[in-house]
């Protein structure tokens, strides 16, 4: 399968990026959910406790799902990608991102990119971290993908089903 049919849903944390990810999955399409959720529902490593770990766990879960989506018929929207884990990584150590690893797997140019809504923005189990602290996340990928020449389409503050309908037109 071709990297134009494998389309990220990034951006800010708490933005309804999950919502939107099951709400595409309802409708029929190929989903690949959060790596860092299910990371934390495999026990770990945790975010609050070992950042880089979390991180390069998450690495090699994007890069599995990576994998796996390609061979899958269709487009494919992933709840956060690769980009978004060697970001992580590279903020958790102060290390340069590796640029490498996000070339040997690159993603669909238009990303579609949840906007800081802190309305919808809430803590929970998993999400532990503050809106600024989501505010940040938010400024640093967008900085990211648009430096690998990724174009990122807003997802619009509105209601999930008109947001499916954004990124199905998009896609395809």
């Amino acid at each position: 399968m071709s990297a134009r049919r494998l389309y990220v849903i990034s951006g800010c944390s708490g933005g309804g990026k999950s919502t939107l990810i099951d709400a595409l999955a309802e409708t029929g399409h190929n989903v690949v959910r959060e790596p860092g959720r299910r990371i934390i529902a495999q026990g770990g490593p945790l975010p609050w406790d070992d950042m880089a770990g979390f991180a390069q766990a998450a690495i090699a879960m994007a890069e599995a799902d990576y994998d796996a989506a390609r061979a899958l018929e269709g487009p494919v929207f992933f709840d956060r990608g690769l980009v978004d884990a060697v970001l992580a990584l590279a903020h958790a150590t102060g290390q340069q991102r590796d640029l490498t690893r996000i070339a040997q797997r690159p993603y669909a140019k238009p990303v579609f990119f949840a906007p800081p809504w802190q309305d919808l923005f809430a803590n929970d189990e998993d999400r532990r971290h503050g809106f600024a602290e989501a505010l940040a996340e938010h400024d640093r990928l967008a900085r990211a993908y648009r430096s690998l020449g990724h174009t990122l389409t807003p997802l619009p503050k509105s209601s999930v089903a008109q947001r499916v309908a954004l990124v199905v037109a998009k896609a395809l």
